[in-house]
């Protein structure tokens, strides 16, 4: 049997989504299990044992239009699928799949255009992500509680300690991670800077600064007039998974290195500034803290963040100091 799982959402969401890797290999031990994602999803999920091929849809670059989307439905079609499991509620990705002609297709009831499925799962409100992305495999109980680790997967001949020399990152280390796809989102550089200081000077840690080329201009400011290793935009996907992997602990925002962390089971504080933990995208069975600015009336102010502050006042963004991220890093690391 050929299964196709869907996740074309954003890589922190992908990493959210992994436990349902496992759980359909257990559900279904024969199977032959593909998965339809991102380019990025691709290199996150390359090592991953339980994957027998990946289908890249570069939706927002080469895949977008009309005739790539088109391209993609013969491609989907080539591999005859028995069934899918869409993990994706857009109606792209429930018109994509019925047109491919899967005969077996199981998606979320609020998804758009659900009645393209035949099998329609309730995604529960009010729990974590990684619970509401199992629940598209039917019932909790046929599962335990190991099957809901986030499962992040590492090829077994990467040397980490090369890779820490490469970048020249010496242990212990903390990881910083100012970055976000949105700015609400994103705690103030200067806060960043200032903790950075704050974890060489008082607990005579090395500090990495990690993310995407996409977040090259924050780490700059983050960087400036510093002795922290600034490695943005200078990692692959490998390289930025064992960079959180062996570190101390993960400071960041409501963004996908927290999800990393939660993973490899690294310590972690994250800084939640326009949105909520509550959305179920917090932390997972690692050591971790949150911390935030509460009684704002405009926090959260949306579901993913936004470009900008709805009120000007970035309180939520600039009034978490610097002095609470270092106690919740002596929390967490037991210092």
């Amino acid at each position: 049997m050929k299964i196709l799982l869907v996740q074309t959402s954003f890589p922190g969401d992908i990493v959210l989504s992994t436990p349902v890797i496992a759980g359909i290999k257990k559900k279904y031990p024969e199977s032959q299990l593909w998965v339809l994602t991102t380019k990025i999803g691709a290199e996150i999920l390359s090592a991953d044992p339980f994957l027998k091929g990946i289908i890249v849809y570069d939706k927002r670059n080469s895949d977008r239009g009309l005739l790539a989307f088109y391209r993609k439905i013969i491609e989907i079609k080539s591999h005859d699928f028995q069934i899918v499991f869409s993990l994706h509620k857009s109606f792209r990705s429930s018109l994509l799949l019925w047109l491919s002609q899967i005969p077996n297709r199981v998606g979320f009831k609020k998804a758009k255009f659900s009645f393209l499925y035949q099998d329609k799962m309730d995604r529960p409100i009010g729990e974590h992500d990684v619970i509401r992305n199992m629940s598209i495999l039917g019932l909790a109980s046929q599962f335990s509680e190991s099957d809901f680790d986030l499962r992040l997967c590492i090829p077994k001949n990467i040397d980490s300690a090369s890779i820490l020399e490469k970048f020249g990152i010496s242990k212990p280390y903390a990881v910083l991670a100012p970055g976000s796809v949105w700015k609400t989102k994103m705690w103030n550089w200067k806060k960043y800077q200032e903790l950075g200081n704050l974890l060489k000077n008082k607990l005579d840690l090395s500090v990495v600064v990690l993310g995407s080329k996409d977040d090259f201009k924050v780490s700059q400011k983050v960087c400036e007039n510093t002795s922290l290793i600034n490695v943005v935009g200078r990692t692959n996907i490998l390289e930025f998974l064992v960079i959180i992997k062996e570190a101390k602990v993960l400071i960041c925002n409501d963004s996908m290195p927290l999800h990393v962390a939660s993973s490899f089971k690294t310590p972690a504080v994250a800084i939640f500034c326009a949105t909520s933990p509550s959305f179920g995208f917090g932390p997972w069975r690692n050591k971790a803290i949150v911390i935030e600015r509460e009684g704002l009336s405009c926090k959260p102010c949306s579901a993913h963040g936004a470009n900008k502050c709805p009120t000007g006042t970035e309180l939520c963004m600039t009034d978490v100091s610097a002095e609470s991220a270092l106690r919740g890093v002596m929390r967490v690391c037991d210092l």
